[in-house]
């Protein structure tokens, strides 16, 4: 682009198992920077809801706070928080339930929870914090967030007045629940949940017959598990005096999002929650290229997913999107190019994914070089 310096932004997720956003969006711009010197590269990393969210969100300011709750499997954990420079807090659930801690996932699912979700806000509200982000992506749990609730004071108790914990296995003896204990504070508080899923708690599309496979619930069980959560959301509902269960998204992070609508949340895109804190839109005025990707896309991509959203974003600027993923789906691609301006990977031939995830900055790099040759050249 002769005569004049080309703005390029750079808005990735993570690529899993691999680079952070961060790492990925700065490989991109070392490549674009050996191509082009002179260009104005603009980093925007990027997350959906999901792993990765709490560093997308930090990105811009605010810091990282430890704190000390049980992960899915009831054992005390560390876990990082975030707090954003106007006082809000973002919890990610991936951090604190994940499906990627090992210890979760050798235990079953019937015997997870997400109190250490509610232990979370609950030390939060101490700390005087009263907005909070929840991004829902990435859990190991099925238990309609009744451990979050139970975090928080909510009590449970079976026939015989006995206190159960918020998991599955208890939930199945559920007769009773106290909602008297929970935090006052809460009504003082406000939630958004980050998630692009819809599904209600229970049902065919609910969290247990849509997610619960991937989390160890094998199919003879999907029935027996969905109707716990049906039962507990029936009793929850009573108490709170609020409706969620039938509500888009009650069915995210195995019934997490249930449990925030019982707690009055308002639902929205992780991605666009991500974007509009990146300042992405502010980044794009008069840029030239938008370069996102991901570990990697396939149909999926176009629900919501960051580059997505990213690309979506740039087009409203009037700015091509090129999609820069570890790897792409063939058989997606005549949907991903109605809206990408190409779609690339960076392995330059037949490679193992172990040498992909060892060499994926250089690798990225080499090839956002070769594509802004590309866009730029003379």
């Amino acid at each position: 682009m002769p005569g004049r310096t080309p703005i390029v932004v750079i808005a990735p997720d993570s690529f899993k198992g691999s680079l952070s956003a961060e790492a990925v969006a700065q490989a991109i711009a070392d490549g674009v920077k050996r191509a082009l010197p002179q260009a104005s590269v603009r980093l925007c990393p990027m997350a959906d809801g999901g792993e990765g969210t709490l560093d997308a969100m930090l990105a811009r300011g605010g810091n990282k706070r430890t704190l000390r709750v049980r992960g899915a499997a009831l054992a005390e954990r560390d876990a990082a928080v975030g707090l954003l420079p106007d006082g809000s807090a973002v919890i990610e659930t991936a951090e604190i339930v994940g499906i990627t801690d090992p210890l979760a996932m050798r235990t079953d699912v019937s015997e997870r929870s997400t109190r250490g979700m509610g232990e979370a806000v609950r030390q939060l509200l101490d700390a005087g914090v009263r907005r909070f982000f929840v991004a829902l992506g990435g859990s190991s749990t099925n238990d309609g967030g009744a451990g979050l609730l139970a975090g928080l004071g909510l009590k449970l108790f079976d026939a015989d007045g006995r206190e159960l914990d918020p998991t599955p296995d208890a939930l199945a003896r559920l007769a009773r629940v106290d909602a008297s204990g929970l935090d006052s504070r809460l009504a003082q508080a406000s939630f958004v949940a980050m998630s692009d899923v819809d599904n209600p708690l229970t049902g065919e599309h609910g969290a247990t017959a849509v997610f619960g496979p991937q989390k160890g619930v094998t199919p003879e069980r999907i029935g027996a598990l969905d109707a716990v959560l049906g039962h507990f959301a029936g009793l929850a509902e009573a108490a709170l005096g609020r409706e969620g269960s039938a509500l888009p998204g009650a069915g995210a992070a195995g019934g997490l999002g249930f449990a925030l609508h019982l707690l009055g949340a308002r639902f929205e895109p992780g991605a666009e929650v991500v974007a509009a804190q990146v300042g992405l839109d502010a980044a794009l005025d008069g840029a030239d290229w938008l370069i996102t990707g991901e570990g990697r896309s396939d149909a999926q991509t176009l629900h919501g997913k960051a580059p997505f959203i990213a690309c979506r974003h740039a087009r409203a600027a009037g700015v091509p999107a090129t999609l820069l993923s570890g790897g792409v789906d063939a058989n997606a691609l005549a949907r991903l190019g109605e809206h990408f301006s190409g779609c690339f990977s960076p392995a330059p031939g037949p490679i193992t994914l172990d040498v992909a995830i060892r060499d994926a900055a250089q690798l990225l790099a080499n090839e956002a070089e070769q594509l802004a040759r590309l866009k730029f050249g003379d």
